[in-house]
């Protein structure tokens, strides 16, 4: 049997459509595997006001996108009480797909270190729904000491 070797100078069609079905049942249970909480809607839940850190990665077309926040609010029965939130939003047609992964803005750097690796693997497979790639940066965090207060992170 002889093996035939394909031309080397063919290209695949880059741009031939390809037809997928995705639920948000299946979004949901890939990327939202390990979020605290989990929905759809027709609208962001997202409040621009609390958001801290907010990174859209759009699809060529502009409709469809994948969106990283971070955002910090305190309960209403709980002023005291300032939570942390990482949100990554998937938006395909008219139908946000969202997980959510928080902890006190006072917890635990485990907490914190956790919460916000799941969320970015969540993001950058969310992106891959709008045809981009995601790549981790570098963030330096400033640190002071108070004997009073304990450490302080500021970002």
């Amino acid at each position: 049997m002889k093996h035939e070797v394909e031309d080397a100078s063919y290209e695949p069609d880059w741009d031939i459509p390809l037809t997928v079905t995705v639920t948000a049942a299946s979004v949901i249970d890939t990327v939202f595997a390990t979020a605290f909480s989990v929905h759809t809607g027709t609208e962001s839940c997202i409040n621009s006001d609390l958001a801290v850190v907010d990174i859209v990665a759009p699809d060529d077309n502009g409709g469809n996108f994948s969106r990283y926040v971070e955002q910090e609010y305190a309960e209403d029965s709980d002023p005291e009480a300032l939570w942390h939130d990482w949100t990554v939003e998937l938006k395909i047609g008219a139908t946000y797909v969202v997980g959510h992964w928080w902890t006190r803005a006072s917890g635990s750097p485990a907490d914190w270190e956790w919460c916000a690796k799941e969320a970015e693997q969540a993001f950058h497979q969310a992106a891959l729904f709008v045809g981009k790639r995601v790549r981790k940066g570098l963030v330096v965090e400033h640190t002071s000491w108070s004997s009073e207060r304990g450490p302080r992170v500021h970002h």
